[in-house]
């Protein structure tokens, strides 16, 4: 038998490695003197220890090399196990190039000022059809457009023609530079049109480009300051609210007293203890501080660009917007500003 330090020379291990893999269980050696606690090795042991060095070497983890040193009477399992770390270094070895290349493209972006957005293009379809009917007929001075506005992982969409607005926001991947870009309704149109798989938005102050699989488009973004929407967006604490379903509005719309004046209206009464109601010219006229008067058409398509189910209406008061969220899609809204007596 050998002794540790030739054991240790034999092998490439250290003493002190030699005497770990003692303490783990992994090569225990074959004879210890019980009054000084020196260990000794067999030959098959000094040929498991070059193979222990070998495989420390390359970064295998301790309870497996226990495994291998296991089946080292059957090589076909040891070449099985090599194998499959060979297969996890690979894999790790591709994980550690796409983060670099991630880091490399993250510096580039910082480096010229640029956001590199990636989200799904079927979220990124539906957000954009929740808001684009509200900034469809925009004129000056809002040309139509959607406001693209990054987030901690997120993208929020926003249009509006001055009279309402609709907001959306979807889940992203966002890197560089926070952005605030205002996009034509056209390109919007033609980024709504990709389906499946994700899509890579580059947004640049002087030209977005976006790209899904072999498709590419760009435009240059709108050289305006959009509206701060974010003023709107957040109910007093007085705001009233009710829960309606959408089918059961459309069709309180439907069937409501008509009041015209330039455009149909709609008007509603948001009592939480009397519930929703459509009123007339006449009510509306008696009690203005209870109702909301609304373009009618615009109100629907509203309601078609929220979908279906249960939504929450909010109203502060008769000549601040109408706010409508879709039930349990907090990040999806519209406003619709009143119509005034």
């Amino acid at each position: 038998m050998t002794g540790i330090g030739a054991a240790s020379r034999a092998s490439g291990l250290s003493v002190s490695a030699l005497r770990f893999y003692d303490s783990a269980g992994v090569l225990v050696p074959a004879a210890v003197d019980p009054s000084t606690g020196y260990r000794r090795y067999t030959g098959e042991q000094v040929k498991a220890a070059r193979l222990i060095a070998g495989l420390r070497r390359v970064g295998m983890p301790v309870a497996e090399i226990a495994e291998v040193v296991k089946d080292l009477p059957n090589p076909s399992a040891v070449r099985v196990r090599l194998d499959n770390h060979l297969t996890r270094l690979e894999s790790g070895l591709a994980d550690a190039k796409r983060e670099l290349l991630r880091l490399h493209t993250l510096i580039d972006l910082e480096e010229k000022l640029m956001t590199r957005v990636t989200l799904n293009a079927a979220d990124l379809s539906a957000a954009l059809s929740s808001v684009m009917f509200a900034g469809a007929d925009s004129a000056d001075p809002i040309p139509a457009g959607v406001l693209f506005e990054t987030g901690d992982g997120t993208v929020t969409l926003v249009a509006t023609d001055r009279y309402r607005m609709a907001v959306a926001t979807a889940p992203a991947i966002v890197e560089g530079t926070a952005a605030r870009l205002f996009l034509p309704l056209a390109f919007a149109e033609r980024l709504r049109a990709f389906r499946g798989g994700p899509i890579v938005l580059d947004l640049d102050p002087g030209l977005v480009t976006a790209q899904a699989g072999d498709t590419v488009v760009e435009d240059e973004p709108i050289d305006m300051e959009f509206p701060d929407y974010q003023r709107l967006i957040s109910p007093g604490p007085a705001a009233r609210r009710i829960t309606v379903g959408t089918d059961e509005l459309r069709e309180l719309i439907a069937t409501g007293p008509a009041v015209d004046r330039e455009f149909p209206l709609a008007v509603l009464s948001l009592d939480p203890a009397a519930g929703l109601r459509a009123v007339g010219a006449d009510e509306w006229a008696a009690d203005t501080g209870r109702h909301i008067a609304l373009n009618r058409e615009f109100l629907l398509q509203a309601l078609a660009a929220g979908g279906s189910g249960q939504l929450v209406l909010e109203l502060d008061g008769p000549v601040l917007p109408l706010m409508i969220r879709p039930v349990g899609a907090e990040s999806h809204f519209s406003l619709l500003m009143p119509v005034r007596h």
